[in-house]
């Protein structure tokens, strides 16, 4: 298992966590069964906010005994007042769901307490004018929520809520369809969802992934928008490249599909390559360094993914601490040859010859 640091936190995260969207589906002996061999394998990150109410008594009997070695993202929004998932911003119900889930999670305490799924102004008006975000602080003082975390799949909302300070966690719907402008919560252009990425990257604030496969719909061809199929690989890879990015959480049904979650750290660099994108790429993304390090080996042993990305996080997101790693990068942009083989490599055609000079320019070396 390979794990990232929360900058804000200093939790240490499995890059891969659990989606448990599907998991109350499972039969209790399956999701079992599927919880321990994630959690025997190193995941230790996951998302209850579920599709159903079983998924929770599921986590409670499978990690009562070992909760400290788990991290859950809990909702204060959700509700399962009638079995399947809803949500709200009613402060008495929020109250009542956030009790029932510790019961049923057999905890008394939740790593980040999650602003539920806010998508508009009016949301986020309503979740403090009702009470709820106030209730929120109020278990964080008491030290039942240890941080706080927001859910969103706008970055117009994210950006707002993320100003106020309070935000430690994002949980972002994060694939190349959403990124695309391809697909139902493909909300914000491109260059708004990046500039979300490299913010929470510049300001220590991890990203979790939800709908990595945007509902499963990128690894089918006759639902992908692109007319082909990805695989889980390749999306999953998509998203641990972006910034800020800590750990991608795909919905879990049973032991099948945490197998092949684990599958993805033995996986050949080929199966994780998302190369064919760059033909789908809308014109705006042409020329833009996604770091996807497609370019790979250089042949004068440049890093041109994280030069890129520390350049775009000090000159555009003001990071000053992507200055500093640059700097101690073993290779720098001033010692590209220009010899042409990343340029004739790029799937999204970055010159990025012409990008190290522009680079080496800005940072002096």
């Amino acid at each position: 298992m390979e794990y990232r640091i929360n900058q804000k936190t200093g939790d240490r995260i499995s890059v891969i966590g659990l989606g448990s969207g599907p998991l109350a589906e499972a039969p209790e002996k399956e999701a079992v069964e599927a919880l321990l061999l994630a959690h025997g394998n190193g995941i230790n990150y996951a998302d209850l906010a579920t599709a159903g109410a079983r998924a929770f008594s599921h986590f409670g009997k499978a990690f009562a005994g070992m909760r400290k070695e788990l991290y859950y993202q809990v909702h204060f929004g959700a509700d399962y007042e009638k079995g399947a998932y809803g949500w709200t911003t009613k402060l008495d119900t929020v109250k009542a769901q956030v009790d029932w889930m510790l019961r049923e999670l057999r905890t008394d305490y939740i790593d980040y307490g999650f602003i539920h799924c806010l998508d508009a102004a009016s949301d986020w008006r309503a979740y403090q004018k009702n009470g709820v975000l106030e209730y929120l602080l109020e278990m964080k003082r008491q030290g039942i929520v240890r941080h706080i975390g927001l859910s969103t799949h706008t970055p117009a909302l994210a950006k707002l809520v993320l100003d106020t300070g309070l935000v430690e966690q994002l949980m972002f719907s994060i694939n190349p369809g959403y990124d695309y402008r391809h697909g139902e919560y493909a909300k914000g252009s491109t260059d708004e969802r990046l500039e979300l990425y490299r913010r929470c990257e510049a300001e220590g604030i991890g990203i979790s992934v939800m709908k990595p496969f945007s509902g499963g719909q990128l690894l089918d061809k006759k639902t992908s928008p692109f007319g082909r199929a990805l695989t889980s690989y390749q999306c999953i890879q998509y998203a641990l490249d972006k910034p800020g990015v800590l750990t991608v959480l795909p919905g879990v049904r049973g032991t099948e599909d945490v197998k092949n979650l684990l599958g993805f750290f033995e996986a050949a660099p080929e199966e994780k390559d998302y190369e064919i994108l760059g033909s789908f790429a809308p014109k705006d993304v042409i020329g833009t360094c996604v770091y996807c390090n497609h370019c790979q080996p250089c042949p004068a042993g440049l890093n041109v993914g994280l030069i890129n990305k520390y350049y775009d996080l000090a000159s555009v997101a003001g990071d000053t601490m992507a200055a500093d790693h640059y700097t101690k990068l073993e290779k720098h942009a001033s010692d590209c040859t220009g010899c042409g083989h990343c340029d004739s490599r790029c799937p999204f055609r970055v010159r990025q010859s012409e990008r190290m000079k522009t680079i080496a320019e800005y940072f002096g070396k």
